[in-house]
This record gives structure tokens, sequence and C-alpha cells, in this order.
């Protein structure tokens, strides 16, 4: 029977784009936001905070990094 075979799909190659420039531009995006977010939060210091507020942004920073870039 045609139903009965077993088909097994070929190995994919991936595409250069893919296996190149993606993995880059996710790491430039995630260095950035987490510089960004790291640096606005020393900016930001309302005096009592301390050491807390800069490593809190910097923990949400990388959180929303790997949520959002984790695919890639």
């Amino acid at each position: 029977d045609v139903l009965d075979m077993e088909v097994k799909p070929k190995p994919s190659q991936l595409h250069w784009y893919e296996l190149h420039i993606q993995p880059c531009v996710a790491e430039l995006l995630g260095t950035a936001l987490f510089i960004f977010v790291g640096c606005l939060a020393v900016l930001e210091d309302s005096g009592g905070t301390g050491r807390l507020q800069p490593a809190l942004a910097h923990g949400l920073a990388l959180g929303v990094t790997i949520a959002v870039l984790g695919d890639i």
C-alpha cells in the first residue's frame, strides 16, 4: 500500500541568513537593550535604592531579551 510507506524528511539546510546574520542581529539587539536599560537605571538612581535598582533593571532587561529573541 502507498499509505504504509514511511516518508523520511530530508535534512533541511539553514539559509545563510539564518546561519550567520540572524544570530548577529539578535546579539546586537540584545546587547543594545541590556546596555541601554542598565545605563538608564544608573542615571535615574533615586537615592535610597543603592545597588538594587541597576541590578533589577539589568535582570529585567535580560529576561525581556531572552523572551523576545529566544527563538533566534
